[in-house]
């Protein structure tokens, strides 16, 4: 039996495969000169279909005359941020990995794609992402994080009592891969080439296998993170294995400590390690993590009483855990809203991760987005999507989102003429103050004698914002030396986005056309380590009525279980 091939999904079929369907039913790089890769190209180039075999050991084809950036400022002479070409540029692929990049290039008769018109560039990477909420989607649009006081709707259908406490501990390891399954492929359609799955899904071993075997079907590149099973009873269920689990986990599925990567070469493992979950947890799971290598992630943010618990962590000597535990460039935190200056502090100075989900965080009251802080002491973060089940996973929103976000704290504060605060009990009367007022034309900040306060801010740009979803994505996840950038040598992710379309053109900036106007529509080809998977708008070798079908079977299940009637028009 193979699921994914009955629904027309073609799979390499590996022994961990077959153990996972069993349970649930009960590189170098040649030398540019030897390949002569900058040589006039042929007069006549293969035109036309899809190439055969893309992304197999040797098998070599080039993208040919694309707008090309490659969030690498080593490669790209014409944009020092993100490696951009003015004029039309070519990328050289072999296997999985990039050859060459840069114009007229001579594949060696390599097989062509025409990407004329089209911006090429690195795939997103979603540094935090629950993928097994994806059949709760837009159930918790109007929710915050957790239940408070105000008998709002908004306070009322939350977060950490509806999904995490209500839906979660009915989830079957069925649902567990087909959730994650179609949630994945809906983001390598949208152009995110990889993913950290934050799946706090992990009720028994089941669970886990069907989550990391759901990664490697969908085809794109992943860290899976192993955290707790929300919603487990104290003392929990029987069966309930985290963080243990761990040891098995990677042997079983990684190859094992100082491997760490799956059999097809794209998925690798993280250990969760929430501290809210009480000292013994923090230390166990770190503890583990550590032993196996691994890098530790864990929610630090306004509720649940963390930042006290942060602040021990961050201590010298740490007094985190039981008395122990400190946090190291090993840790990716995920949000870091509220935290002290302490904290921040020794985040920067042992080389920490930060994953900021702007969405989110705005709208369920996490706190406000640290964007301002980080730049403050001179550190960036990577993006990330969080929850489907209030919000969209779209990158295009992701990276819109942070600098719009960013730059309306920044230009309000210069409107207030503060540089660098926000006077929040005036709230519903930000503008601008009588002093600037009185600005001679074209009045303040514009006005020679009224400057933009010298401690303002730098204002993000879409080049910041597109180096926060592919590079700063990559650092976080311990894969900046594989992908990121469309730097030779690294591993193909890559996406070709159509500037021909209608809410295009005509191209007039590149950074500025993919964050400002594009969307998934925009999305043309995807490429996995050099695989295509997405081509002419199309996801390739998926049938999705069927997975579609499966995903509405498993919602209906997971809310009968759960004791949660479905009204598509529910009252709040």
């Amino acid at each position: 039996m193979c699921k994914l091939c009955d629904a027309g999904f073609r799979q390499n079929h590996f022994g961990s495969r077959r153990n996972f369907l069993k349970a649930v039913a009960a590189t170098g790089v040649a030398a540019a000169g030897g390949l002569k890769l900058f040589a006039p190209r042929p007069a006549v180039a293969d035109a036309g279909g899809l190439p055969n075999g893309t992304g197999m050991p040797g098998r070599r084809y080039v993208l040919r005359g694309g707008t090309v950036m490659t969030m690498d400022p080593k490669v790209g002479p014409d944009d020092p941020i993100v490696g951009g070409f003015k004029q039309a540029a070519d990328v050289l692929i072999e296997g999985n990995k990039i050859l060459a990049v840069g114009p007229n290039l001579n594949g060696g008769g390599a097989a062509v794609i025409d990407v004329s018109g089209r911006i090429v560039m690195p795939g997103f990477i979603d540094t935090h992402h629950h993928q097994f909420e994806t059949a709760l989607r837009s159930f918790l649009a109007d929710g915050v994080l957790i239940k408070d006081s105000t008998g709002s709707p908004s306070g009322s259908k939350t977060y950490y009592e509806y999904i995490l406490l209500t839906f979660a501990p009915h989830y079957r390891p069925q649902d567990v891969y087909i959730n994650e399954l179609f949630g994945g492929l809906s983001q390598l359609d949208d152009g995110v080439t990889t993913v950290h799955d934050v799946s706090q899904i992990h009720h028994t071993p089941a669970h886990s296998d069907a989550a990391i075997q759901a990664l490697i079907d969908t085809g794109r590149r992943a860290a899976f993170g192993y955290f707790e099973g929300a919603g487990q009873p104290t003392p929990p269920k029987p069966g309930y294995a985290y963080p243990g689990d761990a040891t098995r986990i990677i042997g079983q599925w990684f190859g094992g400590k100082g491997i760490n990567l799956s059999k097809n070469g794209l998925v690798h493992m993280i250990m969760g390690g929430e501290v809210y979950l009480g000292d013994p947890t923090t230390d166990a799971s770190w503890t583990l993590g550590r032993q196996l290598g691994l890098q530790i992630a864990a929610h630090i943010l306004s509720p649940f009483s963390i930042r006290p618990i942060f602040d021990r962590l961050t201590a010298q000597p740490p007094t985190g855990g039981n008395g122990h535990i400190g946090i190291g460039p090993d840790n990716l935190f995920i949000h870091m809203t509220g935290m002290s200056d302490q904290g921040w502090q020794r985040v920067k100075d042992v080389g920490a991760q930060v994953s900021i989900a702007f969405p989110i965080e705005m709208n369920m009251r996490h706190g406000m987005p640290p964007i301002l802080k980080m730049q403050s002491l001179g550190i960036e973060p990577s993006l990330s999507v969080d929850v489907e089940c209030t919000m969209t996973a779209d990158f295009f929103t992701q990276m819109r989102v942070a600098m719009n976000m960013q730059r309306e704290l920044v230009n309000q504060m210069i409107l207030n003429q503060s540089g660098n605060s926000l006077d929040l009990t005036q709230a519903n009367n930000w503008g601008v103050s009588p002093a600037a007022a009185a600005c001679p034309w074209p009045g303040y900040p514009y006005a020679p004698s009224c400057p933009v306060p010298a401690n303002a801010p730098s204002l993000l740009t879409t080049r910041d914002v597109l180096r926060y979803a592919t590079m700063n994505g990559a650092k976080a996840l311990q894969l900046e030396k594989k992908v990121g950038s469309l730097t030779p040598g690294k591993e193909a992710d890559i996406i070709i986005l159509d500037a021909t379309s209608l809410n295009v053109a005509p191209l007039n900036h590149v950074p500025g056309a993919v964050v400002s106007l594009m969307d998934r529509t925009n999305v043309e080809t995807v490429i996995v380590a050099g695989k295509v998977r997405k081509w002419q708008g199309q996801l390739l070798d998926v049938n999705l009525p069927k997975l579609r079908k499966e995903l509405e079977e498993s919602r209906d299940a997971i809310f009968k279980a759960a004791g949660i009637p479905q009204d598509v028009f529910s009252p709040e």
